[in-house]
């Protein structure tokens, strides 16, 4: 696969199937190499395998499809002729083409029917008076007072003067669309409100909320009800908690959600499983967690559930796979729906008379996604965008392999190797996270796409979960807790040694590298580990806690849940405090935008080593944020693997004199 070649990955969204099951739509998003933009289309399947997908809309900015429960509509998110942010859009099934029925200055999110088909609800940024006006330059704006913690978010800059509110439309009150029609807020304040849902009788909306005191200075959501024009507010979860996902089940007595768990002070804590709970809809009790923290976890791949009538849709992380499991409502043994080697990144669930109908994007080691159907226990593929890849792109066969650290403790690995014979260069590629995992997918933060391209260019590429990832229980996420960086190091070399074991692998041309957590732990062991590698590559990193506590958008809360509340100690985790001893070469990829972990780690790092002499550089890229690798515009992600290929070939040449280098 070359980097070019990233113009074949088509990532999918979250599919929509009418209420009959018949039809299922998706977002599919695609880079635009010749544009230098990222196109996102929405396609359209019979879930019969009748007729094959089709393209439903030419983009280049539509997402977020959601049919009524009627099947006559079709809402999605679309920017206005001339631009500007993504507004509510219907399009008619029957025929006809899609008109706006939402204006907002900040735009709209995802929409969501009323069970009657006659509303939608969703989400909406508002800004504070006299904020983020049009044709007003960020520049020219009068200054920020800000007072709280949580102001600021990677992606989406300043949050805090434009807080996110609940609406509520009638899309058919301007027949015969002649314009827009109106909406009602209804929410208000200073709080953000997210994942708004509906009541199956459509006299509810929940949604998740922190409207207490300290909201902005904390992790803590609630679960809230209230009428859809506002009145008879009120909480269901009373903190605690850090969720998302609220829904009604079929009956509407409960609201299940997804959550983790938080501290005293509702702050986060490290490798804290994201469970499945339940409350009931009429706050008579408080909420119950359904699974079991230890084996189950909601995939990050998909950050979704849905209800419905023997129980709720949860997918799991499992071994590098995500599964989609099918959990009882009284909390009692899940039932596997989808397993294998492959990863459920999104789903929808109809239940009709024809039976119980499961649209799902499938990915796996050899694909980005396909829509997949299940039926009465019939998997069928509706898309074939993964055969397209496999049949351009040259993939390389993934193995799996299993490493022990030294306390015995089994690790899973997989290599990805180069054509021809060895003994080929190697690279430890270390992902994000780091309560993530690996695993068998060519979509997302944690997949097997870069190895891909590494395996192409003639490097053979190791990859692997050490303790603290997710995926193994949370015991495995939390082993690493108390010590993450002295932890996490033996199992990562305790995977590349495994490796190393394969005869076509040279162990004197080794570099390390990664992403974010990966980009810390790069640094890490380059300085602890040097004489293991050739050059080190570090990407979106965090490298001095003490400045990343007060300069990321969650610096505190992801600070002292990933290294402990003790700032005395921060330094003895913080590879800028061993920078001094990193010999080996060493670069930087940072974006200019990253408000997750901030152009000054990388700066700090940088100007270390530039003056100790130590080849260093530095890659910034502008206009962009923490997920530039995955979503940055593609000229940025060609770039950026001419940049770290053009860096290896300097460094892992046949030549074994390191003083040469």
């Amino acid at each position: 696969m070359l980097p070019t070649d990233i113009d074949l990955l088509r990532i999918m969204g979250r599919p929509t199937l009418s209420g009959d099951g018949r039809l299922a739509a998706v977002s599919v998003t695609a880079p635009d190499l010749a544009a230098d933009a990222n196109a996102t289309e929405l396609w359209v399947a019979a879930t019969d395998g009748s007729a094959p997908a089709r393209r439903l809309t030419k983009g280049p900015f539509d997402g977020a499809p959601a049919f009524s429960p009627d099947g006559r509509w079709l809402a999605f998110l679309r920017p206005l002729p001339g631009g500007g942010p993504a507004q509510v859009h219907l399009l008619p099934m029957d025929g006809g083409d899609p008109f706006p029925v939402t204006d907002l200055p900040l735009g709209a999110g995802r929409p969501v029917w009323s069970p009657d088909s006659s509303r939608l609800a969703y989400t909406a940024r508002v800004p504070e008076p006299g904020r983020y006006l049009p044709g007003v330059p960020p520049g020219r704006e009068r200054p920020r007072r800000i007072t709280d913690l949580r102001y600021m978010a990677d992606g989406q800059g300043f949050t805090f003067d434009r807080p996110r509110h609940v609406f509520v439309t009638d899309p058919f009150a301007s027949l015969p669309f002649t314009r827009i029609p109106g909406a009602v807020q209804v929410t208000s304040g200073s709080f953000d409100h997210d994942e708004v849902s509906w009541s199956p009788d459509g006299t509810l909306l929940t949604f998740v909320s922190g409207r207490h005191d300290t909201h902005a200075d904390d992790l803590r959501r609630d679960v809230w009800v209230c009428a859809p024009d506002g009145r008879g507010l009120r909480p269901l979860t009373h903190g605690g908690l850090e969720m998302s996902c609220p829904l009604f089940s079929p009956d509407g007595t409960v609201v299940v959600f997804a959550a983790e768990t938080l501290t005293e002070d509702n702050r986060a804590v490290g490798a804290s499983s994201y469970g499945l709970w339940s409350v009931p809809a009429d706050g008579s009790a408080e909420p119950v967690r359904l699974t079991d923290p230890e084996p189950y976890h909601l995939s990050f791949s998909s950050l979704m559930i849905q209800p419905a009538r023997d129980g709720v849709y949860f997918a799991n992380d499992w071994h590098g796979e995500v599964h989609l499991i099918l959990v009882p409502y009284d909390g009692g043994e899940a039932k596997p729906v989808i397993t294998g080697r492959r990863q459920v990144n999104g789903f929808a669930v109809a239940e009709s008379a024809d039976g119980v109908t499961v649209a799902a994007v499938m990915s796996s080691a050899d694909s980005a996604g396909d829509l997949m159907v299940l039926h009465e226990g019939v998997e069928r593929e509706l898309t074939s965008f993964g055969a397209d890849l496999r049949a351009r792109a040259n993939l390389r066969p993934v193995q799996e392999f299993a490493a022990y650290a030294p306390d015995g403790y089994e690790l899973q690995g997989w290599l990805v190797r180069p054509a021809g014979p060895g003994p080929h260069p190697v690279l430890l590629q270390i992902k994000g996270g780091p309560y993530t995992q690996w695993g068998y997918t060519l979509n997302g933060p944690a997949s097997f796409e870069e190895a891909q391209v590494y395996a192409a260019a003639g490097y053979a590429v190791v990859l692997g979960n050490p303790r603290g990832t997710s995926g193994y229980g949370q015991a495995h996420g939390r082993w690493a807790a108390d010590d993450l960086a002295f932890k996490t190091a033996p199992d990562l070399l305790a995977l590349l040694d495994a490796a190393l074991q394969e005869p076509d692998l040279d162990s004197r041309r080794v570099g390390v590298q990664g992403g974010s957590f990966g980009g810390y732990m790069s640094a890490w062991l380059a300085a602890h580990h040097g004489e293991r590698f050739r050059a080190a590559m570090g990407e979106r990193g965090c490298y001095a806690i003490d400045s990343h506590f007060g300069s990321a958008d969650d610096g505190v809360n992801n600070s002292i849940a990933l290294y402990g509340a003790d700032p005395k100690r921060w330094s003895e985790i913080s590879p800028i405090t061993y920078v001094d001893q990193i010999e080996i070469p060493m670069m930087f990829i940072q974006s200019e935008e990253d408000r997750h972990t901030p152009m000054e780690q990388a700066q700090r790092m940088f100007v270390a080593l530039k003056m100790r002499g130590v080849p260093v550089e530095m890659l910034l890229f502008p206009g962009e944020g923490h997920d530039m690798s995955r979503t940055g515009l593609p000229s940025h992600r060609v770039a950026r693997y001419e940049a770290i290929l053009g860096w290896w070939s300097r460094y892992m040449t046949e030549e074994d004199d390191r003083a040469a280098l």
